[in-house]
């Protein structure tokens, strides 16, 4: 008997290297051993799947709907974003279309859920992301502290509040290394021109490979995370399954992957609150030690286990459904 079939539509793929990729990576390979699973940029009506999942509201709105319209018995799964939960499902009207076609709706972290409309809570469902688990690598040098950030320059993300940061910083032998290309020209500008300051912390390592981008997470001191919005970042993920703290803006996406009790957030935008925590968890060694083991409870969340059981869960439930109906 062969294989049902399901089609992942990423707007972004491999060369993008970015979040949506990741998450469309790891579930094809969570499905495989199951169904026959293929990634696209798209979609278009031949070789129907018999699930189509979708990544992002707004940016796959043209494939879901010609899906949905051609193949309406057919079940869909839409995966939100952060900038789908906290932007344009709000003012989108394609954004708006998604989250009524599909057919369930996947939500990073459970603090999305209050973004939705009430009555489209019931076909939500909150799924963990995960990584493996490494363990804390050795650090390059007894007394350098790196404080690593992830995540390509564009304005979500704010990278210039953790390059100021590098400014205010006042703990000996703490660098801030930030990963990730410039998708914004006028950000990759600042990140140059604060990395040629004279005796400046800050270091821009560009674009790297996501196996290497991991090891050099391992071995960090902490990770800084400073976005504006996200709708479950993975490199918090990436960060406490291998026993690095995280550092982390205080919004609903974050609060959602660490808790409402976790005592590494700082204002957004807050470039001095930053530089007095990565102070602190260099001076403290009890505060930083807190964070690790909060860090390492949120760990049982997020491993490869219980995303695959719960993305299996969705997907042949939802298939079932379609066979033999409600």
């Amino acid at each position: 008997m062969s294989k049902q079939t399901i089609c992942i539509v990423s707007p972004a793929l491999a060369q993008a290297n970015n979040g949506n990729w990741q998450t469309a990576r790891r579930w094809a390979q969570f499905l495989d051993a199951r169904y026959a699973v293929e990634i696209a940029s798209d979609w278009r009506d031949s070789a129907a799947p018999d699930l189509l999942i979708a990544l992002h509201a707004r940016r796959s709105a043209a494939p879901l709907a010609r899906f949905r319209q051609s193949h309406p018995a057919r079940p869909s799964v839409l995966v939100l974003t952060g900038t789908d939960l906290y932007r344009d499902i709000q003012s989108d009207a394609e954004a708006q279309a998604s989250l009524e076609r599909a057919a369930a709706l996947v939500l990073l972290q459970p603090a999305g859920l209050a973004e939705l409309p009430p009555r489209l809570r019931a076909k939500a469902h909150v799924i963990y992301q995960s990584a493996p688990a490494l363990p804390p690598a050795a650090r390059p040098a007894p007394r350098q502290h790196d404080i690593l950030m992830v995540g390509h320059l564009r304005e979500e993300k704010d990278p210039r509040t953790f390059m100021q940061a590098a400014a205010l910083v006042r703990a000996p032998g703490v660098r801030l290394l930030h990963i990730g290309g410039a998708l914004d020209p006028a950000l990759g500008e600042a990140a140059s021109a604060t990395a040629a300051e004279p005796h400046g912390r800050y270091q821009w390592l560009g674009a790297l490979p996501h196996d290497e981008t991991r090891q050099r997470l391992a071995q960090a001191h902490a990770m800084a995370i400073c976005s504006r919005m996200e709708g479950g970042a993975n490199v918090i993920i990436e960060a406490v399954t291998c026993g690095v703290p995280v550092l982390a803006s205080d919004i609903s996406g974050n609060r959602g992957m660490l808790g409402d009790h976790y005592q590494g957030y700082f204002p957004p935008g807050d470039a001095p609150a930053l530089a007095a925590l990565i102070d602190r968890s260099v001076s403290d060694p009890a505060w930083y030690a807190t964070l690790q083991a909060q860090c390492a409870a949120r760990a049982l969340l997020f491993t490869p286990e219980a995303e695959q059981a719960a993305l299996l869960d969705l997907v042949d439930n939802l298939l079932h459904t379609e066979l033999n109906g409600p």
